[in-house]
Formats: structure tokens, sequence, C-alpha cells
């Protein structure tokens, strides 16, 4: 198989995963039909199989897809930051800005819901997607600790549950009631969560 040709194939399986990831975010990754998606980018369901053997493929597929574009919106632009409280802040305003642009649906989020009831591979990809963010977050927090911007009895885990039952406020609620609405809410949320880490010398110096 020549360059060309590979080019050719990678720029296809590329549109089938746009294509399954829109798709994806409508109806969740078990709503994911294969004659619906060959349909939408004019394939064959044999042509789309020679880019995905099966259907659990092309799931798990768009499942690392959605945590690429998740990384790429909230993680990697904080990591210009320095270490420490600023980069934390940095990955919550990301996610917020995140949230606003998949508030119609977060396949990340929706997979959550989809398998936390279930066996199987596609379940055991999101619990170690979720549990990766999470220590990610926790390496955050951690370094804020370590430069004496959170209390030293801050406990990362804890903190990076706290913030993540926030996120999960706030697309459940710019759902419901509107995002400016939900952000406000999160954001002021937040604030206050970090306050409450705060050592005593930080808390005095605020405004």
């Amino acid at each position: 198989m020549n360059a060309t040709t590979l080019g050719k194939r990678a720029a296809t399986r590329e549109l089938i995963l746009d294509h399954a990831y829109e798709m994806a975010r409508r109806d969740g990754l078990e709503g994911l039909s294969i004659g619906s998606l060959a349909a939408d980018v004019g394939m064959s369901k044999s042509g789309l199989f020679a880019h995905f053997g099966s259907r659990e493929e092309l799931q798990l597929a768009v499942l690392e897809t959605g945590q690429l574009r998740f990384l790429q919106h909230v993680k990697w632009p904080a990591l210009k930051l320095p270490r420490g409280l600023a980069r934390v802040r940095a990955i919550v305003t990301n996610w917020v800005k995140w949230a606003q642009e998949y508030q119609s649906g977060c396949v990340l989020l929706t997979a959550a819901g989809e398998y936390d009831g279930r066996e199987g591979v596609l379940r055991n990809v999101v619990i170690k997607q979720q549990a990766g963010w999470r220590q990610e977050m926790c390496r955050a927090i951690g370094h804020a600790m370590e430069n004496g911007e959170l209390r030293g009895d801050t406990d990362p885990a804890q903190l990076a549950f706290e913030i993540y039952a926030l996120m999960l406020g706030l697309h459940h609620d710019a759902a419901l009631f509107g995002f400016d609405e939900a952000r406000r809410h999160t954001l002021a949320g937040f604030a206050r969560l970090i306050a409450s880490y705060s050592p005593p010398s930080e808390r005095s110096a605020a405004p």
C-alpha cells in the first residue's frame, strides 16, 4: 500500500470518526448505528467495516477521539502556565469553556452514564479514562500544595472529586436552565472551594 493510498485511508477514517463522534454526542455510544453512520458518510456498511472491524471497535475509537479532544481543549493549554494554582484555575476555566461548546452532549460524560452498570471492554476504557483524568487533576493540585498555595493537609483526591462534581453540575444545569446561569454558579462554587483549601495567610490576603 503506497503513501497516497495510506493517506486517503487515514482521511476516510477521520471522516468516519468525525461523523460518529457527532452521532455519539447526540445519541450516546450505544446509539451508534453502523447503517445510519454508513449512510451519513456515503459509504456501504462493508466499506465502513473495512476501517472499523466491529461496532465495538468504532465505539472505542470514538471514546479515544473524545478523550483526545478534551485534553486538547482543557489540559494542554493549561500546561502553558506555571505549575500550581494558576494551572488548576486554567484547567477549570478551560473545562467550563468545553462545557459551553459541548453542552448539547459530551461523549465522555454520556459514556460514564451508559457503562457505569455494565461489564466489558467499553466500561473498562471509560474507567481508565476517568481515573487518568482524576490523576491529572490530583497532580495539578499537588503542585499547588507544594507551592504553598493550598493547605498542606489538602487531600488532592477529595478536592479533585469536588471540582469534578461542580463540572457535573455545570453540564446538568446548562442543559436545563441555560449556560450563563450554570457557569455563574459553577465559578462561584469553585472560588469558595479554593478559598476553603487556602492557607490562612492566603485567606487573609484575599480581598
